[in-house]
């Protein structure tokens, strides 16, 4: 009799949220690297922006290539991170690093509102997913209180929400960039400016624009509240959840 060997592919390693180490590797180091170790005495000004955008760029990429995660926000950010090495190894006008600064969440913006009219709205895919609420089990209750269009149309609307965080994280990026980076890039006083400007836009713009998301979120399990009567713990996913119960059981151990 013969037997038939079985195997199944490994799953995907689940990504963990990790926001002291991207803070470190993304941001401060870069930052410390471009300040401090541009001058000639000691990385020089090319080496330097080229060993401090490294770090964002290999973790940018351990990131996709270990949960396989190739999102288009991700791809991007990876591009804006070739492109700002680009204008300082080319020794072009620091203009283009403004417009590039403002460039890149202008375009996220467009695509969110853009993906409105698709089968697919980005909204859906960042805030309102599997991974984070109970989609089926909100889906079923809206239809039966006949609510979801009402829904559709609140969904819609933090979908303009969405895309205006971005145009806020646009304009900002502008200012902060033609405000700190003064210098002809390619030069050590180019690569601080640089630093300065990561560094600064991070409680400048990040955060705010963190606070905003945060808000959009709360809006919409507010909307999700009111038209199913469910409580948060209600529709959280379940596997949300079950990692919940993990954790507390370990604690209590």
């Amino acid at each position: 009799m013969n037997q038939k060997s079985t195997s199944t592919a490994a799953p995907a390693p689940q990504q963990q949220q990790r926001p002291w180490a991207d803070l470190l590797i993304s941001i401060v180091i870069p930052s410390v690297i471009l300040m401090k170790f541009s001058g000639e005495q000691d990385l020089g000004s090319a080496n330097a922006l080229l060993v401090a955008l490294a770090f964002p760029l290999g973790w940018g990429l351990y990131e996709l290539i270990r949960f396989g995660k190739k999102n288009f926000i991700a791809v991007l950010g990876l591009i804006s991170i070739l492109l700002t090495g680009g204008i300082g190894l080319l020794h072009l006008d620091a203009q283009w690093l403004a417009i590039k600064e403002a460039a890149v969440p202008l375009i996220i913006g467009l695509a969110v509102l853009i993906s409105t009219k698709t089968r697919y709205p980005l909204v859906r895919t960042l805030l309102y997913n599997r991974t984070v609420l109970d989609v089926d089990k909100i889906h079923d209750a809206l239809v039966e209180k006949g609510n979801e269009g009402v829904f559709e149309s609140r969904l819609m609307r933090a979908s303009y929400y969405f895309a205006g965080t971005f145009l806020f994280s646009s304009i900002m990026n502008y200012v902060l960039a033609k405000w700190i980076v003064t210098s002809p890039s390619g030069t050590p006083a180019f690569n601080e400016e640089l630093g300065q400007m990561t560094l600064v836009s991070y409680p400048m713009i990040a955060i705010p624009s963190m606070l905003m998301m945060i808000a959009i979120f709360y809006y919409l399990w507010r909307v999700i509240r009111n038209l199913t009567g469910f409580k948060l713990d209600e529709v959280l996913s379940p596997a949300l959840v079950a990692a919940h119960e993990e954790k507390e059981s370990k604690n209590r151990q």
